[in-house]
């Protein structure tokens, strides 16, 4: 065994703990500085996110063009004391002439940036800790999800074994009784037992066609129930309850008037004002999706991934002309071919205008919870039944129209009526639908 010289150590222990003391305190100093990043990395990123998706989110992505440019990552482009001076007063920094700022405002079709001389130092910090935060990656769906198999425990029996299991107790019992049958007979014809030979009977059939009164009873039973069964179908003829057609470009209504609390009478604004409520232009779209290429990951479902409605916004940017890397129309436009959902007759008038604006009437009432439709169906037969029972039901609103107050007070005088219906204003003449 070799010797250790414990003198030689002892004369070298102060030079190693000299070398340790450093090396930790090197460690601890750059860890200290990884974890501050720099004055970038020490902003507070969810006050970053909330500052940017109020102050920024209007014209810029993290990921992609918009109106300005991409900001992720942009502390690590730019100096901090010119994002500071830039995020303050962008214009005073190009009417100075600074290169950088000249080049980004003609990059960007000379577009004019807001100032934020509110936000404070700290705020910038915080914004760009926001920023500087690395992209996510995307989710992959996990093994059950994609094969379909199932991720309880997997002690339970399946449905199907216990039927096939069933099934052949079954059929073993059906043999045995059909053994069990031949061998007493088999017996019984050993011991000279005579079977009695049975009476043959009419058949069914037979008994029926004699029985004239009963031919006649259900004859007139199945004429009475075809002509019921008939009048039901032919009186479903034109009536599309239900009916929800695949639209060219995928519109979420659940997302819009759901999720972001859209008003319904924003994208079909002529419903307050004309007859029909109309197809919004898709520039009305475009108000909105000059700055959103991409729904959030949280939108997407089973059903519908963000790859998906992300496409959807990519036929919107097709059908417009849009050229989002450079953030202009290029005059190339495509027809959108939507397909009609609710059609009335062309003999019955309907204004949207008189139910919207005069009576007041939510859209839901007839196209039902509209907020919570992924895809738009017709919810209301729209027969004439409806309307008029709608009619005979929905009172008129007294309080903030004189017009119909002075009716109803003529109207309590003369019939004595309680309350103002649409059906005693003359809701209930021909002519008011049909004209």
């Amino acid at each position: 065994m070799k010797k250790v010289n414990f003198i030689h150590l002892r004369s070298k222990l102060p030079f190693l703990l000299l070398v340790f003391s450093l090396t930790f305190s090197t460690t601890i100093y750059s860890q200290d500085e990884a974890a501050a990043g720099g004055d970038v990395a020490a902003g507070d990123v969810a006050a970053g996110e909330s500052l940017f998706k109020a102050n920024c989110a209007a014209c810029h992505k993290l990921d992609g063009k918009a109106v300005g440019p991409p900001l992720r990552g942009v502390a690590e482009k730019y100096d901090r004391d010119w994002l500071q001076d830039w995020i303050h007063n962008s214009q005073a920094m190009i009417a100075s002439g600074d290169p950088v700022a000249i080049k980004i405002f003609e990059e960007y079709n000379r577009a004019i940036m807001t100032p934020f001389p509110g936000l404070s130092a700290t705020d910038i910090d915080n914004i760009l800790a926001y920023t500087s935060q690395p992209k996510a990656a995307p989710q992959t769906p996990t093994t059950a999800a994609t094969t379909g198999t199932s991720t309880g425990d997997g002690g339970g029996v399946s449905n199907s074994l216990i039927l096939g299991a069933l099934a052949l107790i079954f059929l073993l019992l059906v043999i045995t009784l059909y053994l069990v049958t031949n061998t007493l007979k088999k017996i019984a014809e050993a011991q000279g037992v005579v079977y009695e030979e049975k009476v043959k009977r009419t058949p069914i059939w037979k008994a029926f066609v004699q029985n004239q009164f009963l031919v006649l009873s259900v004859s007139i039973f199945l004429i009475l129930a075809a002509g019921y069964f008939a009048y039901g179908y032919l009186m479903q003829v034109g009536v599309d309850q239900g009916y929800s057609p695949v639209q060219p470009i995928h519109y979420s209504h659940k997302i819009h008037a759901g999720d972001n609390q859209i008003d319904c009478n924003y994208c079909h604004s002529s419903a307050r004002q004309s007859k029909t409520a109309g197809i919004p232009s898709l520039n009305v779209c475009m108000n909105c999706h000059k700055n959103i290429s991409e729904v959030a990951p949280e939108t997407a479902t089973a059903e519908y991934s963000k790859e998906f409605y992300d496409g959807e916004i990519a036929k919107l940017y097709k059908a417009v002309g849009w050229d989002v890397e450079n953030q202009a129309y290029t005059g190339k436009t495509e027809p959108v071919k939507w397909v009609r959902i609710h059609n009335l007759p062309d003999f019955v008038y309907f204004n949207h205008s008189q139910h919207v604006t005069v009576a007041g009437v939510a859209c839901q009432t007839c196209h039902g919870e509209i907020q919570e439709m992924e895809i738009v169906e017709q919810f209301s037969p729209l027969t004439m039944g409806w309307c008029i029972d709608c009619h005979r039901e929905t009172n008129v609103n007294l309080e903030t129209n004189e017009y119909y107050a002075k009716i109803h007070e003529e109207l309590s005088k003369k019939y004595g009526v309680a309350k103002l219906t649409i059906a005693e204003m003359g809701g209930l003449e021909c002519g008011k639908c049909h004209y």
